[in-house]
């Protein structure tokens, strides 16, 4: 009753102070025809409905422009839709909701393009909502080549000839594509929406095909094209923008969110033998490769695959958020395929999902470059520069076999809360690769293992830290207190770095500017609200940023982050293990289950057919192929404080601490392109614990994938590391079997 009591005061006081200061605001919704609205949210903006438009699979979207901070409402229609918790994303803008009920509310201070969903729900069958908060658009120009689309619905496609203008007023919806055809210096610009329904076979891979109305926007020898404030909308199995052998392109303030059902196939913007373009301040949900440079593709068969294609080069992604339900954030090349690149750039970028799982043994990461099976061209000079990951899989795969990859460069890549899952690799002939401020919270990595990173027969990537060494602001911070408890005065300090304004962001919704300040966390729900067993995990997010030194048109900057678990129920350790010591022996006690199940089981009716004895997480399984293990036993906790736990695993695993369920992974989510196995699936949990023993229950599935499941840990003056052996005890079999 206390929770629900102050959740309510928080809501009503978040509502009184926001609607005096935001008095002045002007809110603009985008109206959404009625074919199109969505029955799945209510929004309202500063107390300004707002329509919601349904776009594909189960994602909805919301246009609106505002010229100042506004309050954003959201109701859920679906009962309990938020009781998991609410993760927005991007994490870097350190939102977090206020929850009343079905209604969740937060503040917006000036444009934005976000998504909204439940923590670490983000594949493709999960409800999301995009929503776009722009600035008002420029007024129609006028003149013998400009087309004007008034707001309604339109059932044609858009076919603008050399020299033309398209406007797309607010709330005009576009049922076709936009087809730059042998075009120049064409401009389509406003705030309406395209949606593309598409003729593509769903159950095949037709969406390559270069040919007019089989895209939202595509293209076939244009130039000087530019595309701003347009939403695309894909509800088919294709490619959302397909550019070929065109140049200078200009995409600002675009909007593409694509839902295939069969998750596949449908990449975010395809750059095929396209050079000169520019993507800046644009949003992408694709259900494939988010951002795809290839020199041609013109078919499967192997004269189209092995025909050589045009280079493409001088391709920038800026101030822009990545998500993608599968596949790679940044895809370069393809097996097979015949080309140069040079010059792509991507920076001042939130990678908000990346796709999880293999491709022909390639795990789906930032970026992939697969020059495979008789692939050849030279790519070079490829940087990556400050780019946030959020939900993320693994960090690169480059290969290529001829001739060569060069200069690739990952500069102020700031992970900002889950750690690495997969591995990366490097592998071939690849030489000049840079790993600059690379850094995983406030860890900056500083070797192969840190990443982690295998390399095959290339070059050793050099790993540097710019910052560090005196060559920009150094974000790293303490925090004073190993415990913290609802209401105690916290303090951050963060570390000297000159010439530096530092900006600190608390996971609460609330933010300040110093180098040392003291905070106070006023409930125990954790920034995603999924606090759930009385301990909630805070994203704290430090900036610091140069007073003198600009780049690119912002200063200079470092990011540092550590999740802080703030404790309101304390789980005391097991006082039969405290009392009966020389009754523990070290490890875990297991069992083998065996059964051919497809997702992790109940097991109070299946019957062990195997026991024994581990130093961790292994187990002797007897021959059995499919099959649970299970793990009893103590973890022995340190020091009193709130843990957090990772837990990974490919085909299912749950954790248990002292009979309290602290994480389960999904459902099992396969592999592609023929690769074996299941992805790794990621779920973590937080709890207070005091020091000493306390009991451990863990879960593992095997039955397609191989490997046993990961737990790591973090807690007071603890990094995030696989729990060591050493914290693992039990009671000895013979005890244990008559307890």
């Amino acid at each position: 009753m206390h929770r629900v009591r102050s959740l309510i005061r928080s809501f009503l006081l978040f509502s009184a102070a926001s609607s005096l200061l935001h008095a002045s605001s002007h809110v603009y919704p985008v109206p959404v025809p009625q074919e199109m609205r969505s029955s799945a949210f209510t929004v309202t903006v500063d107390g300004k409905p707002v329509d919601v438009a349904h776009a594909a699979a189960s994602y909805e979207f919301v246009n609106f422009d505002i010229t100042g901070p506004v309050d954003v409402e959201i109701t859920a229609a679906e009962a309990g839709f938020w009781d998991k918790g609410v993760d927005i994303e991007p994490w870097r803008l350190g939102l977090r909701a206020v929850r009343h009920g079905q209604t969740i509310r937060f503040r917006l201070t000036g444009p934005e393009k976000i998504a909204i969903s439940r923590p670490r729900d983000f594949l493709n069958h999960a409800a999301m909502l995009f929503l776009f908060a722009g600035s008002p658009p420029p007024k129609a120009p006028k003149g013998p080549n400009v087309k004007t689309y008034s707001a309604g619905v339109y059932h044609e496609s858009i076919n603008p000839k050399s020299g033309d203008t398209i406007y797309l007023e607010p709330g005009a919806f576009v049922f076709g594509s936009i087809n730059f055809w042998q075009v120049s210096n064409v401009k389509v610009m406003g705030r309406g929406t395209v949606v593309y329904e598409g003729k593509q076979n769903p159950d095949a891979d037709e969406g390559w095909m270069s040919k007019p109305d089989w895209h939202c926007i595509d293209s076939l020898q244009a130039h000087n094209i530019e595309v701003d404030g347009v939403t695309c909308v894909l509800r088919a199995r294709t490619w959302s923008i397909q550019m070929k052998d065109s140049d200078g392109f200009v995409y600002d303030d675009l909007r593409v969110v694509g839902g295939n059902p069969g998750n596949a196939n449908q990449d975010g913007m395809d750059w095929l033998g396209t050079s000169n373009g520019v993507v800046r301040n644009s949003f992408f949900r694709a259900s494939d490769d988010v951002i795809a440079l290839i020199g041609n593709w013109d078919g499967y068969d192997e004269a189209s695959m092995r025909r050589p294609g045009p280079d493409v080069h001088d391709i920038l992604v800026e101030n822009s958020e990545l998500s993608t339900s599968i596949s790679n954030v940044v895809r370069l090349g393809w097996p097979e395929k015949i080309f140069n690149s040079r010059n792509v750039t991507v920076r001042n970028s939130d990678v908000l999902h990346s796709g999880i799982g293999t491709c022909g043994g390639h795990n789906f990461s930032l970026i992939d470059v697969w020059g495979a099976n008789g692939a050849k061209g030279l790519h070079e000079n490829v940087q990556f520069e400050n780019v946030f990951l959020d939900n993320w899989y693994a960090l690169l795969q480059l290969e290529q076999e001829e001739p060569a990859l060069r200069n690739f460069t990952f500069k102020n890549i700031w992970v900002l809360d889950q750690p690495p899952m997969a591995e990366s690799t490097i592998k071939g002939d690849v030489a000049g690769v840079v790993l600059d401020n690379v850094k995983y919270g406030q860890k900056v990595a500083a070797g192969d293992a840190d990443i982690p990173l295998e390399v095959d027969a290339a070059e050793k990537p050099k790993f540097v830290n710019s910052a560090k060494d005196g060559k920009g602001p150094v974000a790293a911070f303490t925090v004073d207190t190993p415990v913290i408890a609802v209401g105690q005065k916290v303090t951050f300090e963060a570390a000297r770095s000159g010439h530096t304004d530092y900006l600190w962001r608390f996971g609460d919704g609330t933010e300040e500017k110093g180098r040392k300040v003291t905070h106070v966390f006023t409930d125990s729900e954790g920034t995603d609200l999924d606090g759930a067993h009385g301990a909630g995990r805070f994203r704290v997010l430090l900036q610091a940023a140069s007073k003198d030194v600009m780049v690119n048109g912002t200063p200079q900057q470092d990011w540092a982050s550590q999740g802080v678990v703030v404790v309101s129920k304390w789980m005391d350790a097991d006082s039969v293990a405290a009392q009966t010591p020389g009754l523990m022996v070290p490890g875990l006690a297991y069992r083998v289950y065996p059964g051919e199940w497809v997702e992790l089981p109940d097991l109070k009716n299946a019957m062990a057919l195997a026991a024994g004895d581990s130093a961790g997480l292994t187990a002797n399984t007897r021959g059995f192929t499919k099959f649970v293990v299970a793990w009893d036993g103590y973890l022995d906790i340190p020091a009193d404080g709130g843990y957090t736990f990772h837990l990974m695993d490919r085909d299912g695993a749950r954790l248990v601490i002292d009979g309290v369920e602290v994480a389960r992974t999904g459902p099992p989510f396969s592999n592609v392109c023929g690769t074996p196995g299941n992805a790794l699936r990621y779920e973590r949990g937080e709890l207070g614990l005091r020091a000493g023993k306390h009991l451990l229950h863990i879960e593992g599935l095997h039955n397609v994938s191989e490997g046993m499941p990961r737990v790591l840990w973090e807690g007071p003056s603890l990094p995030v590391v696989d729990i060591p052996v050493a914290a693992f005890s039990h009671v000895k079999q013979d005890i244990l079997t008559t307890r």
